[in-house]
Parts: structure tokens; C-alpha cells; sequence
């Protein structure tokens, strides 16, 4: 003969899914199992129990990108929003006369302002540093065009989203299209844009240096070499296989030297210095605060690289 069971369960009162021995009539709040007071957890709605809270936290860390942030849900976005950014610039630039477009000499890095012919296009004079010296020593055909010296400091970012030849947009973007979703996909969106930009900066700010002042640079080249260089900093820290990353920075090198007459290696190099040292401060940045630490690290290198332009820029002037 079984004699009848005794305790709570016997009386049909719910009893706590951990604690057996204990009556409760509260529910959680996802999974609706019973639980008593010592296992309720505080929820955004009522209380939740320890089971449900492990599983939301494993979830949470799972939607969190390799160093802080919250992962992409599609880490191509980004990267399309730009391509589109220099297709339509340069659509704007083909449509107003190419070469001769008055928008490309607004939007291209030129470290000193130029004296532009009106009846040549593409030419100016040299030598002739200052507007007023433009219009009264070219007889009328000179067109004065602001350089960042001369306070159109927009340049500095501009350029890298401004392209003039359909192969150097087409090449770029092709490049943008290879890097720019890999490097989202580790660092999420947020970090992956402000790599993109401070790599920008950064390869401005050498070609403001080390180019010659009467010049005049475009294209994303510079912002481009700062996602490879950052793309090599976070795969050596976490030691994922690099080497389809150094065999296209090769190419790269090799390319920037035979056409060394053409482009712009200062923008290559300040790009790629930029982009390692955004990644270096996104990827080593210790757990503790760690939101906090990289986007300040990444304020006090984009107020560096200000700071540079601004002592260039006096030099200039």
C-alpha cells in the first residue's frame, strides 16, 4: 500500500522549479515556471528566473561585435552607403565637366589656394599665391580656388569621397567593397566608420606635409589603406590567419611605387598609419570601460591629427 505523499506538491500548490520544498505563487515573467523570492531576478517586466536571465545574457553577448559594440546585422551596409556617397559624387563631377568641374576643385585636397585659368580649364598659374594677386596679374583670366590654407579645410575630408576618372572610382570602390565588410563585421558599424574616417584624416593630413603645396589630390586611397592597416591590427590581435591581408598591402605597395608620379603615396601612407593606429586603440583597449577608453582614444588621435593640420596649415599661410 503507498501511503499519501505530504507537502506542498500533495495540496497542488505551486512550488518553486529549484526549490521543490517551497510554496510560491509567483511566475517568471519569460518561461512562466514557478519561482520563490531567492531566485527572482529584477526584469525590464516583473521578475525573471536565473534560468532565463543566463540564456538573455549569453544571447547579449553573442549580438556583441569581437571588441565592444553591437554586431552589424548586415556589415555590407555601411560599406554600400559609401560607395553610393563616391558614385554620386562623382556622377555630380562627370556631369558638370569632369576634369574642368568647378564642384572637383571644391571638393579636391589642395593644401594652398590656386589661380585657375578661366579660358584653360585644368591649367593654372604658378606662383601667384593670393586672390587679389590672381585677378589683377592674369588679366582677368585667373579664377582664385581656395585650398585648406586658405580656410576651405573641408578638403581634408572631402577628397576621399571625391573622384574624377572612372577607373579610380571604379577601383577604389572594388577595393572598399573587399575590406570594408570584413572590418565591420569585426568591430561593428559605429567603430568601422570612425576607421574609415579618421584613416581619411590621417592620409590628408601627410599629403598636407609631405606633398607639394600647389597640388591637388582626390580619392579614397588613403581612407581604403586605413581599413587594410586596421584590418591587420585586429587579425594579429586575434591571431586570425593575415596573410591574404599582407599579399594585398603588397600589391598595394607596388602599385603606389611604379605609379608614384600619379598617386598620392603620402595619402597611402598617413591612410595606413591612421587606420592601424584607430584599430590599435579599438582592438588593445582593456574590458574594463572599454567603450569609454576606445572612443576617447579615438577623439585624442582625430584631435592629433588636427592639431598637425593646423600647425601645416600656419607653415602654409
Amino acid at each position: 500500500m503507498t501511503q499519501p505523499s505530504e507537502g506542498p506538491a500533495a495540496t497542488g500548490v505551486p512550488t518553486c522549479y529549484r526549490h521543490p520544498d517551497r510554496e510560491t505563487w509567483i511566475r517568471c515573467q519569460r518561461c512562466e515556471k514557478p519561482i520563490c523570492p531567492d531566485c527572482m531576478r529584477d526584469a525590464a517586466v516583473g521578475f525573471q528566473c536565473p534560468d532565463c536571465v543566463k540564456q538573455a545574457n549569453k544571447g547579449s553577448r553573442q549580438n556583441q561585435a569581437m571588441y565592444g559594440g553591437e554586431r552589424s546585422a548586415d556589415p555590407r551596409l555601411t560599406t554600400y552607403v559609401l560607395i553610393a556617397i563616391n558614385a554620386v559624387v562623382w556622377l555630380a563631377i562627370t556631369a558638370t565637366g569632369g576634369a574642368r568641374s568647378k564642384l572637383s576643385d571644391l571638393l579636391a585636397l589642395s593644401p594652398t589656394g590656386r589661380c585657375i585659368s578661366e579660358s584653360m580649364p585644368g591649367q593654372y598659374y604658378p606662383g601667384l599665391h593670393t586672390s587679389a594677386i590672381c585677378e589683377t596679374g592674369t588679366r582677368g583670366d585667373g579664377i582664385w580656388q581656395a585650398g585648406v590654407a586658405d580656410g576651405a579645410w573641408w578638403q581634408l575630408i572631402t577628397s576621399a569621397f571625391t573622384h574624377v576618372e572612372i577607373w579610380h572610382v571604379a577601383m577604389n570602390m572594388f577595393a572598399l567593397f573587399l575590406f570594408g565588410p570584413a572590418l565591420e563585421q569585426i568591430v561593428g558599424r559605429a567603430r568601422f566608420l570612425a576607421v574609415y574616417l579618421v584613416s581619411a584624416l590621417a592620409g590628408s593630413v601627410l599629403v598636407l606635409w609631405l606633398s607639394s603645396s600647389d597640388g591637388s589630390t582626390v580619392g579614397a586611397s588613403g581612407a581604403l589603406f586605413g581599413l587594410l592597416g586596421a584590418l591587420l591590427v585586429t587579425a594579429t590581435k586575434a591571431r586570425l590567419n593575415s596573410q591574404w591581408l599582407v599579399q594585398n598591402l603588397m600589391l598595394g605597395v607596388i602599385v603606389t611605387v611604379v605609379g608614384w608620379q600619379m598617386i598620392s603615396w603620402q595619402g597611402h601612407l598617413g591612410g595606413f598609419l591612421g587606420g592601424a593606429a584607430a584599430a590599435g586603440v579599438i582592438g588593445y583597449a582593456p574590458k574594463t570601460r572599454r567603450t569609454t577608453i576606445q572612443w576617447g582614444g579615438l577623439a585624442v588621435l582625430t584631435v592629433v591629427l588636427a592639431a598637425l593640420a593646423l600647425v601645416r596649415i600656419a607653415a602654409l599661410s
